[in-house]
């Protein structure tokens, strides 16, 4: 789920693309921050639309990072809430394994 800062800093990023438009100017010509958001937002809907959440592979490396906390909570792991998805993986095979 998408914080309030991030949804109007999405909209923010649309409205920046649309008057670039109206005014006959390229992608190229926005600002990098505007073209790096637009992408982001674009990879997004991308993986939304393909019912993915842009990950490959099976186990810990294919969830989300909100799915690693939630995993992680149910193992008891302590720290989660501060942790990368990188340490979030690590932790939860380890648990994993352990059990």
């Amino acid at each position: 789920m998408a914080t309030q800062a991030q949804r109007r800093a999405a909209r923010k990023n649309v409205k920046k693309a649309q008057t670039g438009a109206r005014r006959k100017r390229t992608i190229t010509n926005l600002s990098s921050r505007t073209r790096s958001a637009l992408g982001r937002e674009g990879a997004k809907a991308r993986a939304r639309k393909r019912g993915t959440s842009g990950e490959t592979g099976t186990g810990a490396g294919a969830m989300t990072v909100t799915e690693l906390r939630r995993e992680a909570a149910r193992l008891g792991i302590e720290g989660r809430s501060k942790m990368g998805k990188a340490q979030l993986i690590r932790a939860v095979g380890q648990k994993r394994r352990r059990r």
